[in-house]
């Protein structure tokens, strides 16, 4: 068990684009299908760490960035709300 929080302090002191590397490198190598099937199931879980770390970072800065919009009054400023596209 400790291992997995060692490997999760790990993967939080990432960048983004280091994490996004790492998560490239795993899926190459799933997508080979050369990984045993137990190395493929710790890659796959180190990959989902990633993802969601990467969505948490990207979500963070979202909530920092701010627009400047042009309203009747001038300009003014917004919290940056992007569009969301539905996936299905």
């Amino acid at each position: 068990m400790a291992e997995g929080k060692e490997n999760k302090t790990a993967t939080e002191e990432l960048s983004f684009e280091q994490a996004m590397d790492r998560l490239e490198a795993i899926v190459a190598r799933l997508e080979s299908g050369e990984v045993p099937l137990e190395a493929a199931i710790e890659l796959f879980q180190e990959g989902m760490q990633l993802s969601r770390m990467c969505g948490q970072k990207l979500e963070q800065v979202e909530r920092r960035i701010e627009m400047l919009v042009e309203g009747e009054s001038g300009l003014g400023r917004k919290p940056f709300a992007p569009e969301r596209e539905d996936i299905g």
